[in-house]
């Protein structure tokens, strides 16, 4: 075997896992696509004979690809309205695939992707690196241009700040929380205040991300009279809905006339919905592979 033949195979090996990587740090599967082609691109020029571990070395490049992207982001503020709900993965209601499988290891679903905007671009990386993907920190670094203690500091404080955010774990009963979901739309279907209200926790959010095209969509809902009274006004019982899962945790995808307008994803934790996470924005929804899902 070539050594180009033998990185070939060892990048693809590692792709799946660095996809993971980039989508955890970026939210966006076009951008994480990019970066994993960026690494190979990078790959296929390098002298690799000095590389004695091919994935954690492959893991850096992806790193600091995600890194350029996150403080280019920055610096061009690119929040519309100020609410973003990321890239969702998107499977077939009765399980995951082994691809998803892997984007979606540890992950508490959309609400911690949420959370993860909200940290400094060497934050998340260090974050993501360490709790989620286990690289010591003398590995993290370098790609972050600190010490290994500050590196360290980097990851507790972003551990912090997640958990002062109160991420939500779903319930571990998908089949409860279907439930939970499908008690929330025959509510909203019948008109029925009360039974909405009942579904939903207290301190329930509502993140809805209708890009550019629907500004009017774009929001964020705070408590479970709010949320009921807007899904009164917007429920339409006769649009299709078709059960998926949202990263991982129950949800939806709607269609009209066979078109994608929407996906909303749930959080259910102790047999409440506690956040709603909705893309409306048409350029997105066209941008998502939904093959998986069949007719």
């Amino acid at each position: 075997m070539t050594e180009s033949d033998w990185l070939a195979e060892g990048f693809e090996q590692n792709r799946a896992r660095l996809r993971a990587v980039a989508y955890r740090m970026l939210g966006s599967f076009a951008e994480a696509d990019d970066a994993v082609q960026e690494a190979w691109l990078r790959l296929s020029r390098a002298d690799a004979s000095g590389v004695d571990n091919l994935s954690a070395w492959l893991t850096t490049i992806v790193a600091r690809v995600c890194l350029n992207v996150l403080r280019s982001r920055r610096t061009r503020r690119e929040e519309p309205m100020g609410v973003h709900v990321p890239d969702p993965v998107i499977s077939r209601a009765d399980g995951t695939n082994p691809e998803d499988e892997a984007l979606l290891a540890d992950s508490v679903g959309l609400a911690l992707q949420v959370v993860l905007d909200t940290l400094t671009p060497a934050e998340r990386l260090a974050f993501i690196l360490h709790d989620m993907f286990d690289l010591p920190f003398d590995e993290i670094a370098p790609v972050v241009g600190r010490s290994p203690a500050t590196a360290r500091q980097l990851a507790s404080r972003a551990r912090r700040r997640v958990r002062g955010a109160d991420v939500h774990a779903p319930d571990p009963d998908v089949a409860r929380q279907r439930e939970v979901v499908d008690a929330f739309f025959a509510a909203a279907h019948r008109g029925d205040f009360g039974a909405l209200v009942a579904v939903l926790d207290p301190d329930v959010v509502v993140r809805s991300d209708g890009g550019t095209a629907h500004p009017e969509a774009t929001m964020v809902l705070r408590g479970a009279a709010a949320v009921a009274r807007r899904t009164l006004t917007i429920a339409q019982p006769s649009v299709p809905k078709q059960p998926v899962l949202v990263n991982g945790a129950a949800g939806v995808v709607v269609t009209v006339a066979g078109q994608l307008v929407g996906v909303l994803g749930f959080t259910v934790s102790r047999g409440k919905i506690v956040e709603i996470d909705a893309i409306l924005d048409p350029e997105r929804l066209g941008r998502l592979d939904l093959a998986a899902l069949g007719e």
